[in-house]
């Protein structure tokens, strides 16, 4: 599993942070989002053998809502007005300490 923040914002993949889901979502909604991010993902992969170009960017909407839905994408979660460093190396960042403390 990905180190996930000690606020639990984002998990860190190759040194890079990735906006966790919005904890605050009931399961049962968290998962149907869940499972139409990954239908739309398949989508997105049948279509690029189509080679369709219309399909694909509604393909890629569809992903790109499911993010939005879920917290990894667009407006911020949380209330407390903090910065999103959702794409940024862990090490331009403030969580640089926590994430070189794991190295150690």
């Amino acid at each position: 599993m990905y180190p996930t923040t000690p606020d639990g914002r984002y998990f860190v993949v190759k040194g890079q942070l990735w906006r966790c889901s919005n904890p605050a979502l009931a399961e049962e909604e968290r998962q149907q989002w869940v499972n139409g991010l990954m239908k739309a993902r398949q989508a997105v992969k049948a279509v690029k053998r189509a080679e369709d170009a219309a399909a694909l960017k509604a393909a890629r909407a569809s992903v790109n809502a499911a993010k939005i839905a879920l917290g990894e994408r667009g407006p911020v979660w949380w209330l407390d007005g903090a910065a999103d460093f959702n794409r940024y190396k862990a090490l331009n960042t403030p969580y640089r300490e926590w994430f070189e403390s794991l190295q150690r």
